[in-house]
């Protein structure tokens, strides 16, 4: 990056105080932040075509700068002053004083109109989105809930959560955010969701998983047991000679669907014994030779 000022105006040194404004507003129309909003390289480049043109747009500076008394910084540090100005100014006309668009403004009704356009659009700035963490159980992803979330200044937002969210799912609350400017309008809301584990059911797409205990009568005799869904227990039959790793269905008791409908909740059975030991149990299996007879491993390797 050139430092001498005539280069960075790329002006000659014996160019006139006229050519040296020229070349100034001519390199400024082009990389004014409002005409390059985000564009950081192109503010660089306008904060040292400003301090150029401090420099030598002033005779005596001019003249001190050309006889070697100061560097192409100059005493003032132009550049850094300019930068204050720039940044400082509040919210009257922010390159209005030194070497800033009043230079040049009201000789270029075309530009000068560009300029208030962009000061009229950060005087109507649309509100900052708000980023928010919701943690939710289980059901709630389900059957859908309304939850509370607290505000930084102390308020309360509502957030519905709709039947059938999947973890990390984002919602957008629209006009919930940061308030704007003027005419702006206030930014969004945006809620990303997440979905705590369950200790008894698991999500696999659109159907739940579950794992229920049955006694050994249960799973030799057969029987109906009460299982869990994320809307209320339900009857389900057991039916006779059910083993541990058997599953059974229970239609429309999973997530919603988005065309209608709900998925499945599949319920896999788990035979369990008594904790304690029960002789009347033990002497029947004891006697019981077609039990033994049966090798539940053949056909079945390890």
């Amino acid at each position: 990056m050139a430092t001498n000022p005539y280069d960075v105006l790329g002006v000659s040194a014996s160019a006139s105080a006229a050519d040296i404004q020229k070349a100034y507003r001519k390199l400024a129309k082009k990389l004014h932040p409002d005409l390059n909003p985000g564009d950081k390289a192109a503010e660089e480049k306008f904060k040292e075509v400003a301090g150029a043109y401090d420099l030598l747009g002033d005779a005596d500076k001019r003249k001190r700068f050309d006889s070697g008394e100061i560097d192409s910084t100059g005493a003032e540090r132009p550049q850094h002053s300019y930068y204050r100005d720039y940044a400082d100014d509040g919210d009257s006309h922010r390159y209005s004083n030194g070497a800033g668009f009043a230079d040049f403004m009201d000789s270029d009704d075309a530009f000068a109109e560009l300029f208030r356009r962009g000061q009229r659009a950060r005087a109507n700035r649309r509100g900052e989105d708000m980023h928010f963490r919701l943690p939710i159980e289980f059901v709630e992803s389900i059957t859908g809930a309304t939850k509370r979330i607290t505000l930084p200044d102390g308020g309360t937002l509502e957030v519905k959560i709709p039947a059938g969210l999947i973890d990390g799912q984002t919602l957008r609350l629209k006009g919930k955010g940061a308030p704007g400017t003027g005419t702006g309008g206030p930014g969004d809301a945006l809620i990303d969701v997440e979905v705590m584990p369950d200790r008894r059911f698991i999500r696999d797409g659109d159907d739940i998983r579950i794992e229920v205990p049955v006694s050994l009568s249960e799973a030799v005799l057969g029987g109906r047991i009460r299982v869990p869904t994320p809307t209320g227990d339900v009857t389900m039959a057991i039916p006779k000679g059910s083993n541990s790793g058997t599953t059974l269905r229970l239609k429309g008791k999973g997530a919603p669907l988005r065309g209608g409908g709900s998925g499945d909740e599949f319920v896999t059975l788990k035979v369990v014994l008594p904790k304690s030991p029960d002789p009347a149990l033990e002497a029947f299996v004891e006697g019981w030779a077609k039990g033994k007879e049966f090798n539940p491993r053949e056909g079945n390797p390890a």
